[in-house]
């Protein structure tokens, strides 16, 4: 195995508490900006109207807002690369053409050049019910990989822990997304259910090491055992996040805008998952064995 680090002997499990005060601090701040100023729900869940627009001369994105609020429009705008702009009506339950016509009639009085990328509309009743499917498959995901570790351990205490570890990944993640206010759509839900299985699959490896330790050294303190087993695994789990998140780093500097959000979800997500496999999973199942 490639090591980037020499041995190490870190006292993870004393430092537990500190970790669950920082999880909970963060989940905190998540929960409070989520419930004050909400998710920003694309078109896929809130329905509405999207027309994406690109100008041959530069424009300023509050110009465009602001022609917006004189045509009486409540809309939201994102800017994109290349001096193009995506202009979004939630909610509405006007035809796809008619929505779009009074967003291009507002932009026309601008006055300035422009040509039409892209247009999209998805109705509401359609986007409820993708909202429904999204939320069923993240909460079927996350029972199907309790029943899976819980299995291949023999120990429904880490096939939990082990979940809440990527619930408090997918929740961090979501609470980025709303402290910067990024837009959440199918592919967001998709970053958040690969998330979840990059979290399970690095808590995997340290709970294999634990189990292998279990049989050389039966009589090994928990934590001591813990300490170890994470400390051995920590040069693989460095090195392979390095990997993953320096990829992610690329894709959301250079992949464009269609990319930015998903890049910026799964690289906090990531993150998330290998500090909550270290101080979220194994603590947990720790102080759920000395309960016992």
């Amino acid at each position: 195995m490639i090591k980037i680090i020499n041995k190490t002997n870190i006292d993870f499990i004393s430092m537990r508490y500190k970790f669950f005060a920082f999880s909970g601090l963060m989940i905190m701040l998540g929960l409070i900006s989520i419930f004050t100023k909400g998710l920003n729900l694309g078109l896929d869940f809130s329905g509405g109207t999207l027309v994406q627009v690109k100008f041959e001369e530069k424009v300023e994105i509050a110009d465009l807002r602001r022609a917006m609020e004189e045509a009486k429009l409540q809309t939201s705008v994102q800017s994109y690369e290349g001096n193009s702009f995506g202009i979004r009506i939630k909610g509405k339950q006007e035809k796809a053409n008619e929505a779009a016509e009074k967003i291009l009639a507002a932009v026309s009085t601008l006055g300035k050049k422009f040509i039409e990328e892209r247009r999209d509309y998805v109705g509401p009743v359609v986007g409820k019910d993708m909202a429904k499917k999204a939320l069923f498959a993240i909460i079927l995901s996350l029972f199907g990989i309790i029943v899976y570790v819980a299995f291949r351990f023999s120990n429904p205490v880490l096939g939990t822990t082990g979940v809440i570890a990527l619930a408090h990944d997918v929740m961090i993640a979501l609470a980025f997304m709303s402290f910067t206010n990024r837009e959440i759509d199918l592919v967001i839900v998709a970053a958040l259910l690969t998330i979840a299985g990059y979290s399970i699959n690095d808590t995997i490896v340290i709970y294999d090491r634990m189990r292998e330790n279990i049989r050389k050294f039966p009589k090994m303190p928990m934590g001591q055992l813990i300490n170890a087993s994470i400390n051995e695994t920590l040069s693989r789990t460095i090195f392979t996040s390095i990997t993953v998140i320096g990829v992610l780093f690329i894709i959301y500097l250079f992949g464009g805008s269609g990319l930015n959000d998903f890049a910026f979800c799964m690289l906090i997500g990531n993150i998330s998952g290998v500090y909550s496999t270290i101080a979220i999973a194994t603590p947990l199942a720790y102080e759920w064995q000395k309960g016992k």
